[in-house]
């Protein structure tokens, strides 16, 4: 075992005498040590209930013959976060939560190990250290919130993101607003629809790397309470067969992921985080990964902000497994891969049963044809650019409207809540990418306003920044290259003419070529006084098509 380096041989005597200092007994040293990564805090509503998890994970470890050792890492709430200089810092926490996991890891020797996140940068940010330490490991999250109901209606989050708009347009009042904040978020857990943390956890799910139910069994219930203490059983299993992370997330596993993104509508952030991952393991994943399935993969679920349903809507439905049986009636998914479960996906879809076909659509029967993410390109963005174009209105699909150009999110805000934006406008935000923010900052703000305003079906947005899984409409990010590496979007000027046309995947600048060598001359990008995190994150960021992750 690993960890008899760290207390095997008369030599480790020292080592023993610590471990006895936190109570353990010599039966329990000479126990596996399973660690267990702990994302709990009181920031976050999906962190909040997360020692709950843990201790069911530890009582799994220790049914099976383990010895747990519980640690922590740091989480952020990208919603409260949301629309301040606090979520340039959210994208970093990524890499912080994946290298700070890979240090103790390695410092204290685990043989096996569970991680227990739940939101938005976490789940990826320990997915990433999973595959980097290459130990047996089950990642099993903390699950969604409950949807809130106010006068009959289903409401969630982006409820109360779009209400402020609703407000500005004079649509609601001030005491609507306060009875949406009230009941939009009903309990602990992930934010309810399929925003990043439940694509993120849904995937993981999907790459085989959490027990079935993993991502959609809600977070109040006690079938959550028994996922997590049969992931601390199973990982003993993992261990015994040693069967490691990159067993089971092979290529053929990621593409059966990006293939149920493109069914569920996923977060456009899965773009970022799933070559990220793929990285971790040895994988290189591109754009044309993600555009391919797209155009492979019809839409299936019609999941919160794109339609009426929440994460348990679908977890009633029959979860992720029944999509998956549903997806593998065709040739799409590959069912001999490896699962934590110790079994192939084939043998797990055997028992999985969809149970309403209406929100797990027929394949035959799609709520789009094609799969809930488009990767565009064209002279605006080179190297590609992301958008829902599940939850895009189909008046938004092909648009031709003129630039209103802003350098921060803040500026674009303002304009848009004082009613400046008009309609046929194509918003610009600019020097948001992952160095120029730095941070590549989620911009759920300025779209949910203009979605509030009753504009989504006439305005676009495209930004070199990101967005929130909570965002519909024709919110374009990741243009890349970005502003502050010259990229094209740094030289739009106010009042230029770009055209969008999502079924043919292109965005393009309608500015000739030698007006655009003239725009480049003696082009420097804005300096930004920076230090501490986000200077070195600014330093060493890579391009958003490349998942934003650090340079080697």
């Amino acid at each position: 075992m690993r960890s008899d380096k760290t207390k095997k041989s008369v030599e480790k005597a020292p080592h023993r005498s610590l471990m006895k200092a936190t109570g353990l007994t010599d039966e329990e040293i000479s126990r596996p040590f399973i660690g267990v990564v702990n994302s709990a805090n009181e920031l976050i509503p999906g962190h909040i209930h997360l020692n709950q998890i843990v201790s069911a994970v530890k009582a799994g470890v220790r049914l099976a013959g383990g010895t747990p050792m519980e640690f922590s890492v740091i989480g952020m709430c990208d919603g409260i976060a949301m629309n301040h200089e606090g979520m340039k810092y959210s994208l970093p926490t990524r890499e912080i939560i994946a290298d700070s996991i890979e240090l103790i890891a390695m410092g204290h020797a685990f043989d096996a190990m569970v991680f227990v996140p739940n939101c938005d940068k976490i789940v990826p940010g320990m997915l990433m250290a999973c595959l980097r330490l290459n130990i047996p490991s089950i990642v099993v999250s903390g699950g969604p919130m409950l949807k809130g109901h106010l006068n009959g209606k289903d409401i969630d989050l982006i409820s109360v993101f779009e209400g402020v708009g609703q407000l500005k347009a004079g649509k609601i009042t001030q005491e609507e607003l306060r009875e949406l904040e009230d009941a939009a978020c009903p309990s602990a857990g992930s934010c309810s629809g399929m925003f990043t943390a439940n694509s993120m956890n849904c995937l993981t799910e999907a790459l085989g790397l959490g027990l079935p139910g993993n991502g959609t069994i809600p977070a109040p219930l006690s079938a959550r309470i028994r996922l997590a203490k049969l992931s601390g059983m199973k990982v003993m299993e993992l261990l015994d067969k040693d069967i490691k992370p990159r067993d089971i997330a092979t290529l053929k596993a990621f593409k059966n992921a990006i293939a149920v993104d493109m069914a569920l509508g996923c977060s456009t952030n899965t773009v970022l985080h799933v070559p990220a991952i793929s990285y971790e393991a040895g994988i290189e994943l591109d754009l044309d990964d993600f555009n391919n399935m797209s155009s492979k993969v019809p839409h299936l679920c019609n999941l919160s902000p794109a339609g009426p349903y929440h994460l348990e809507d679908l977890y009633y439905a029959g979860g992720i497994q029944a999509l998956m049986k549903r997806l593998a009636e065709t040739d799409i998914l590959n069912t001999d891969v490896l699962t934590v479960t110790g079994s192939t996906l084939k043998a797990n879809l055997a028992s999985a049963r969809i149970v309403d076909p209406e929100i797990i659509r027929p394949i035959n029967a799609p709520y789009h044809k094609q799969g809930g993410i488009a990767i565009l390109r064209g002279s605006l963005a080179p190297d590609g650019a992301v958008v829902k174009q599940s939850g895009v209105a189909p008046e938004m699909m092909k648009r031709k409207g003129v630039a209103r150009v802003f350098d921060s999110e803040e500026d674009a805000t303002k304009a848009i809540m004082s009613g400046k934006i008009n309609k046929g406008d194509i918003i610009v935000i600019r020097y948001e990418g992952p160095r120029g923010g730095p941070g590549m900052r989620e911009m759920l703000t300025p779209t949910s306003a203009i979605a509030g305003m009753g504009m989504d079906k006439d305005v676009a947005l495209i930004t070199d920044g990101r967005f929130s899984g909570g965002t519909r409409g024709a919110a374009i990010g990741h243009i890349s290259p970005e502003a502050a590496q010259g990229g094209p979007i740094a030289f739009v000027r106010q009042g230029d003419v770009i055209e969008i046309d999502i079924p043919e995947r292109r965005i393009d600048l309608l500015v000739d070529e030698k007006e655009m060598e003239q725009r480049r001359k003696g082009w420097t990008p804005p300096k930004k006084e920076l230090s501490g995190v986000l200077k070195r994150y600014a330093n060493m960021a890579l391009s958003a098509d490349k998942g934003a992750r650090y340079r080697d």
